[in-house]
């Protein structure tokens, strides 16, 4: 009885590495590169400054010019090859059955400057790209683009009465807010950025009442008022 045990575990055994090695070698088989090559790698996306000659030449070697096995194909490497591009913001790759693959593109969309070689994108993120576009400057402690990028918007939608962009934000290490028009007006807000939009909104609805007058500098950290400095004297 105790032999018949033994011999039907032997007997199981066998059978499992013969299974076992049929799967390797199904496996091998199947994923050789000369058996379901990749025929095609397809792009989508509304791509405005990356060109299709930079994407395949990001492709991994395997990817490339339809080379490599459609199920071997390592999408993880493919995507992160592609996310290398200076204005690629995300990357999703999916196989095709029976031999494509294909590679969805979202670019940034540059929102402002940061630093010397450095952009923000419409989501707040900073991303290293060079473009000739006029754009916004953000001056502010490395972690708060984003931060930033949504007071920014806050901050342009309330002068926007005014007839002039905002042209710089100034996020200082003290966390005070500052900024440039493009009329060349300074403007000085303070700190607590909810405390710094209700003075600006403040500002921008007694200017009219100025007459317009051309002003370099205004600082609104007061909490009744306001100084003001006109060009050729003093505040």
């Amino acid at each position: 009885m105790w032999a018949s045990a033994r011999f039907q575990m032997a007997l199981g055994f066998c059978a499992g590495l013969l299974l076992l090695g049929a799967c390797l070698g199904a496996a091998y088989w199947v994923l050789a590169p000369e058996r379901f090559p990749v025929q095609r790698v397809d792009f989508r996306g509304e791509l405005a400054l990356t060109t299709r000659a930079e994407l395949e030449a990001a492709l991994p070697r395997a990817a490339a010019n339809g080379a490599g096995n459609f199920f071997a194909a390592d999408l993880a490497e493919l995507r992160a090859s592609v996310e290398r591009l200076p204005w690629v913001r995300r990357v999703s790759v999916r196989r095709i059955w029976p031999d494509r693959l294909e590679v969805s593109v979202e670019e940034h969309v540059a929102l402002a400057r940061w630093g010397e070689d450095r952009l923000v994108n419409s989501f707040g993120e900073t991303f290293k790209a060079r473009t000739k576009r006029e754009l916004p400057v953000f001056v502010a402690p490395a972690g708060s683009s984003a931060e930033v990028a949504h007071r920014y918007r806050r901050f342009a939608a309330i002068v926007a009465p005014l007839e002039t962009a905002v042209e710089r934000v100034v996020l200082t290490p003290r966390h005070a807010w500052q900024l440039r028009l493009d009329n060349g007006l300074h403007l000085m807000l303070g700190r607590d950025a909810d405390a710094a939009e209700a003075r600006l909104r403040r500002f921008v609805e007694v200017y009219p009442a100025m007459g317009r007058k051309h002003l370099e500098y205004v600082d609104l950290r007061y909490p009744n008022g306001f100084a003001l400095r006109v060009p050729g004297m003093g505040s």
